[in-house]
């Protein structure tokens, strides 16, 4: 199966203290996303995405993204970024 890949990447925090993730990639997000405590309803919403996708379903990658960086403020995980030429 194909990685489906998302730009920019959403940067999360770790569980280690001062370590970030940049997230790109469908399958990041998934595995980012178990390691969380917090599960909201964006959490709910955009694993249901990445477990959709990763079982071959047609979603689009800016769709995950965006749940996931959704799911990632909601957990208080998101690490804010300045966008340069967007």
């Amino acid at each position: 199966m194909a990685t489906l890949w998302f730009s920019p990447p959403v940067f999360v925090k770790t569980e280690l203290t001062g370590v970030t993730y940049g997230c790109n990639n469908v399958r990041g997000a998934a595995e980012q996303l178990l390691r969380w405590n917090k599960r909201g309803p964006k959490w709910h919403q955009a694993s249901a995405l990445c477990l959709s996708a990763l079982e071959g379903e047609e979603v689009d990658p800016k769709e995950i993204r965006q749940a996931f960086e959704a799911a990632a403020k909601e957990a208080g995980m998101l690490i804010r970024t300045i966008r340069v030429n967007e």
